[in-house]
């Protein structure tokens, strides 16, 4: 039997200047679609009496906490989830200041559609670039351009066709136009326009609403077909005395970050390079013919093979050779500067190496996407780097596959995470 994957979930994140809406659009959603249970309901509707409003705030269901809601900032990812009749979401709301990009990097790693909210009265702004380019950065493969706050602007489609007109050119120069599936929508998230229900204030609009967009978004690992990864992450070997079926088990554990195998394939054993088949796929006590992207599952192989954690098993027609060298984009997200003259640990999928920093090309300015040279990275910079590395890794470029052509940087003395990268 053959379980089926569920490929209904969509991951998506907002993201955009300060006081766009951001909160108060995934409030509305979760109202309009009947999420909110009655006593967050109650409680959000006491706070919001006690600041003076008459209506509800619904940007109070994201800005969870405390310090958010005394400043009315929102300083931190809020994770949300929802769902409708036919598929499940989770969102991402990630802060809109620029000392919190790693924040944002952090939310975009796992999304495959972004919100970018624009204010009708400001348009593009800097915040604007930067946040379309750290999708960007991250291969968000879907954007939104929510013109938020229609209502401030009476609804005035000029305006909004202006504000097309200067995100299409700015998205041109970036690449991002070619690159990436660009579409844009009017609302005014505080009245609920175009986010569930259509209302009459924009009647000139004949595209889809937000939830419609979501709803027809492609999930992750969908668009295209992608090479069989499979970090070992262990290796079971029960060695039960009393069940003689169990004292040659060996079984290959792991989540399968890409692709499809199925049994009687032939498969390659990185970095060694050793090469066999697959005998059987078991999850849990169910023995699977095939297994898909995000599942977790035990391979046993047709030959013993010497293998542990941190290798990888891909199909024989479709490996990639181990290197001991990588060009990356880094977030850099440790308030210690990173240092060209100390040796950090790279850790991608179940593998971890010792690594060097062998030349940092420049450093991206997020606010006007200049090329700085710089020495060293402090808390929030992207830069290009190069790595040497103590061990073999097996990877693929980021665009390519976002599973294996992502890593993170740690610190060997504190075991603190420091940065997150994406091969070039």
């Amino acid at each position: 039997m053959t379980t089926q994957h569920n490929d209904s979930l969509l991951r998506f994140m907002t993201c955009g200047s300060v006081d766009d809406g951001k909160s108060t659009l995934i409030g509305r959603l979760l109202y309009d679609t009947k999420t909110i249970l009655a006593d967050t309901l109650t409680q959000i509707s006491n706070t919001s009496k006690k600041r003076g409003m008459e209506a509800v705030d619904l940007s109070l269901l994201t800005d969870g906490l405390q310090a958010e809601r005394e400043q009315g900032i929102t300083i931190d990812v809020a994770y949300r989830y929802f769902s409708t009749g036919t598929r499940k979401y989770i969102i991402a709301d990630a802060p809109g200041h620029e000392q919190y990009t790693r924040n944002m990097v952090t939310a975009a790693s796992t999304a495959n559609l972004a919100i970018i909210l624009i204010d009708a009265r400001r348009g593009v702004l800097t915040q604007t670039r930067r946040h379309s380019y750290l999708a960007h950065l991250v291969g968000i493969p879907h954007i939104v351009v929510a013109v938020n706050k229609m209502d401030l602007v009476n609804y005035d489609q000029a305006t909004f066709d202006k504000i097309c007109a200067d995100y299409t050119a700015f998205a041109t120069e970036l690449g991002l136009a070619a690159a990436r599936d660009i579409r844009f929508i009017p609302m005014s998230a505080l009245n609920g326009d175009m986010l569930v229900d259509r209302l009459d204030n924009m009647s000139w609009y004949q595209g889809e609403t937000l939830l419609e967009m979501l709803e027809k978004a492609p999930a992750a690992h969908t668009e295209q077909s992608e090479a069989f990864r499979f970090p070992v992450q262990f290796v079971c070997r029960p060695h039960a005395s009393d069940n003689p079926e169990l004292h040659d088990f060996r079984g290959f554990m792991g989540r399968i970050e890409s692709g499809e195998i199925a049994v009687g394939d032939a498969v390659t054993v990185l970095p060694n390079g050793y090469t066999s088949k697959v005998k059987a796929i078991q999850l849990g006590a169910e023995q699977l013919q095939s297994a898909t992207t995000e599942q977790s599952v035990t391979l046993l192989l047709e030959d013993e093979i010497d293998t542990s954690r941190g290798d990888m098993i891909v199909k024989s027609a479709e490996t990639v050779e181990p290197v001991k060298q990588i060009e990356a984009f880094v977030c850099w997200l440790s308030e210690t500067p990173m240092s060209t003259a100390r040796t950090y640990i790279v850790r991608h999928t179940t593998r971890e190496s010792k690594a060097k920093v062998g030349a940092i090309s420049y450093k991206v300015d997020v606010n006007t996407l200049e090329q700085q040279a710089t020495t060293e990275l402090k808390m929030n910079d992207i830069a290009r780097i190069s790595f040497k590395l103590a061990q073999p890794l097996m990877i693929d470029s980021y665009k390519n596959n976002r599973a294996t052509g992502a890593f993170i940087i740690i610190d060997e003395s504190t075991n603190n995470t420091v940065g997150a990268g994406m091969i070039a």
